[in-house]
């Protein structure tokens, strides 16, 4: 390989532009493109030794190449490391590769090696500062003040969506010595996942319950993986949601069954999420007990005034009532007297139950539609990197039912899970209107999303879902 390089300015295009770009797929494909100009080959694909590594396995142009006469390839190192392969195959014209094309992809190879390493820096930037801040995220809404299973959900939905997974999964415990799914969060309908246990004996319990994570490289055919929802899944995590030597639970993020793998730095990364989301529970939970804390305390406050003052009065002023009644003659006067006692008797009953409702626990608020769409929105903006903004138009909170408010939840998450694949998405606008009607006249709901990203249309994508109310 001595002497001058051959074809230098086309060279030096290609060295120029494999590193113009930052996010890595994209870095590898100009690698393929350019090594296939400059060679003439119609026919490259680079492969990784380590598909796990960056969750990509093969970048090619053309078509797929084979190991026929006429191969040529140069491996790329990165940092000192094996990353892959750079293959050509079917020369234009029939020609053999030469000495010079060998050259040149070396030279190719080389510099790729170096655009790798920036690009593998990027995304891993880039990852850790999604995750940073879904954890921000997720601690500020659950110190917001939600609910213990409005909690867990906002867990599960971050972490999905972060993840890139098809499901957010949390599993706590069960008296039995086993653990139980207990909030689900898919991109399609959950029916079926909820409720699913592992029971005790299973091979991967003990390191649940003994707060280790576990990696999975196919839910379906691991004989560690003992539930019958198992073979909807193929890679997954298990994580433990453990702080101050408590266990909440476990988060599992299994992808769809032939997705990639996660790789090691996803891996790190949710351990990572896991600790933080499991502080940021315990701390929501310490917060929500000294706030009922309180409201028990001024309710117990209120109750006694009720009691010391209040009944003790109406008792007064009725044994009052009743002596004047007793030494009245007139018939007319007894009468009132007597619905006046009665009526003071009656309003004695009604502060008392008022005083044993005061000392139950206060039960938690429901939360609507309309706070679950918001939560839904809120989950997208980890993916989309800004917020949807969301409309509502009548009393979607009324008239909404139950049935069909998680349809419209499933297909909200998929229209906003679309919306996060398309190039180019700045703005994603979300709207329910509950005072929709169907064209025969039937009272309906329906869901909009729109965003502005790249797609047939120039002027962006509209998703519609209505149902009958």
């Amino acid at each position: 390989m001595s002497g001058p390089l051959p074809r230098l300015s086309p060279l030096l295009e290609a060295v120029l532009g494999v590193g113009t770009d930052l996010e890595l797929r994209t870095t590898l494909q100009r690698i393929v493109d350019s090594a296939a100009e400059l060679t003439g080959a119609r026919c490259a694909a680079l492969g990784t030794r380590d598909p796990g590594q960056d969750g990509l396995a093969e970048i090619r142009t053309a078509a797929p190449v084979s190991p026929s006469p006429g191969l040529l390839s140069v491996p790329i190192h990165v940092d000192g490391e094996a990353f892959g392969d750079l293959h050509l195959a079917d020369k234009r014209y029939g020609a053999p590769f030469t000495a010079e094309d060998e050259q040149l992809l070396h030279v190719l190879a080389a510099q790729a090696g170096i655009a790798i390493g920036n690009a593998r820096l990027y995304e891993a930037a880039r990852q850790r500062e999604r995750w940073i801040e879904g954890a921000a995220a997720v601690t500020t809404a659950l110190l917001a003040g939600e609910v213990a299973a409005d909690a867990l959900t906002t867990v599960a939905e971050r972490a999905r969506i972060l993840a890139d997974a098809c499901a957010g999964v949390i599993l706590q415990p069960t008296p039995a010595g086993g653990m139980e799914i207990v909030t689900a969060s898919t991109y399609d309908d959950p029916v079926g996942i909820v409720g699913t246990t592992i029971e005790p004996g299973s091979a991967v319990l003990e390191q649940l319950l003994g707060g280790e994570p576990v990696f999975v490289e196919d839910s379906a055919t691991d004989p560690r993986m003992t539930t019958h929802v198992r073979h909807r899944f193929g890679p997954s995590m298990m994580l433990p949601l453990q702080a101050e030597g408590r266990l909440i639970g476990t988060l599992a993020l299994p992808r769809r069954r032939g997705e990639r793998p996660y790789t090691p730095a996803e891996r790190l990364l949710a351990v990572q999420f896991a600790s933080q989301a499991a502080l940021a529970l315990v701390l929501a939970d310490a917060r929500h007990s000294r706030a009922r804390l309180a409201v028990y305390e001024d309710r117990d406050r209120i109750a006694r005034d009720l009691h010391d003052l209040v009944i003790q009065r109406l008792f007064a002023t009725g044994m009052m009532l009743e002596s004047t009644r007793r030494r009245c003659p007139d018939d007319d006067v007894h009468a009132t007297l007597g619905r006046a006692v009665d009526e003071l008797q009656w309003t004695v009953q009604e502060v008392r139950t008022a005083i044993f409702a005061l000392q139950q626990p206060p039960a938690d608020a429901p939360t609507g539609l309309r706070a679950r769409v918001l939560k839904e929105t809120a989950g997208a903006a980890a993916l989309l990197g800004f917020k949807p903004s969301a409309h509502f138009t009548g009393p979607v909170e009324h008239r909404v039912p139950d049935r069909v408010a998680g349809q419209l939840l499933t297909a909200l998450r998929r229209a906003l899970a679309t919306a996060s694949r398309r190039p180019d998405v700045t703005r994603v606008e979300v709207s329910v209107d509950a005072t929709a009607t169907l064209p025969d006249d039937r009272d309906a709901v329906r869901l909009t999303v729109y965003d502005d990203g790249r797609a047939d249309s120039e002027d962006g994508t509209t998703t519609v879902w209505q149902s009958p109310l």
